[in-house]
């Protein structure tokens, strides 16, 4: 069987790095599935190919039939499944052992782990807190150390991701060197350094939010996204080796990992949150106002699904 101690079990290790084999999923550092004593039931999982439920803007038509249609928020996601501990058959120790670790890793806290599941060949990601878990102590348990474990997850944010994270690296748009002297036909014009534009992809079908690093030296660094017309706009002037993170998801802006500067956001900037990449290509352009050496943009995401 895997080897399923080599990291502690509540360690919020990467999305599925511990995953081999079709079946397997993962929750923190504890990996389920074929080839792992713990084993998932044969009605697999619910909740985790469905769409989430939603909240709706609909407004109803007042004098006439149906409504207009609004804006739809998707709920957080449940997954569930029932996990047959199944240890090696070497003794009661076993048992104790493989049930003990269970109980750590289905434990009640507060912050989100990862949970991925591979099927066909994909893996799938979500961040979620186990809500529900009723393990069974009964009579197969006390004489075969085979315990069975219904076990729920809940994950505030219902969309699944790639466990794979692409990042994009630009610079600030540099010009052309322009005509060489004497001309010669054809006439090139030379290549810019940096076009300052970038591409991001998401090949999932849910939106997904990225996270965007601006590097100093540069002042009044914006991005916007020639595909839905968003933009981000800061009115801040970064020194050579300055960061301002903008993690669009959670809403924040930081400058050198330490002090929030969302309130430098320019009045024709977008809300941090309504600034996602739809299913498809984003084409992004990193415009400062002024810039030196070493300007960058960074950006990283994961492609979504629902």
């Amino acid at each position: 069987m895997a080897d399923t101690t080599t990291t502690a079990y509540t360690d919020d290790v990467p999305p599925g790095s511990l995953i081999t084999l079709d079946g397997q999923m993962q929750w923190a550092g504890l990996l389920m599935g074929p080839g792992t004593p713990y084993e998932i039931g044969g009605d697999g999982l619910t909740g985790w190919e469905d769409l989430p439920d939603y909240d709706t803007s609909d407004a109803d038509h007042p004098t006439s039939h149906g409504a207009w249609p609004g804006a739809r928020y998707a709920k957080p996601r449940k997954v569930g499944g029932t996990v047959w501990t199944v240890p090696p058959q070497d003794g009661t120790a076993s048992s104790l052992a493989a049930t003990r670790a269970l109980r750590q890793a289905l434990l009640l806290g507060d912050d989100e782990r990862w949970l991925a599941v591979r099927l066909h060949g994909e893996t799938l990601a979500v961040r979620a807190r186990v809500s529900q878990r009723v393990l069974a102590a009964d009579r197969t348990y006390t004489t075969q150390g085979v315990s069975k474990a219904a076990v729920q997850w809940y994950a505030t944010d219902p969309r699944r991701y790639a466990v794979d994270e692409q990042t994009a690296v630009t610079g600030a748009p540099q010009p052309e060197s322009g005509l060489t002297w004497p001309l010669t036909w054809p006439l090139y014009w030379g290549q810019a350094a940096s076009t300052g534009d970038v591409d991001a992809g998401n090949d999932g079908s849910a939106p997904t939010h990225p996270v965007l690093t601006f590097t100093g030296p540069c002042a009044n660094p914006t991005v916007t996204d020639r595909t839905s017309g968003r933009k981000l706009r800061y009115q801040i002037v970064l020194a050579a080796g300055d960061e301002l993170v903008v993690d669009t998801a959670s809403g924040t802006v930081t400058l050198n990992a330490t002090a929030s500067r969302r309130h430098t956001a320019a009045a024709d900037s977008s809300p941090e949150e309504l600034f996602a990449f739809d299913p498809g290509t984003a084409r992004l352009a990193f415009r400062p106002d002024t810039y030196g050496t070493g300007a960058r943009m960074t950006v990283r995401w994961r492609s979504a699904e629902w």
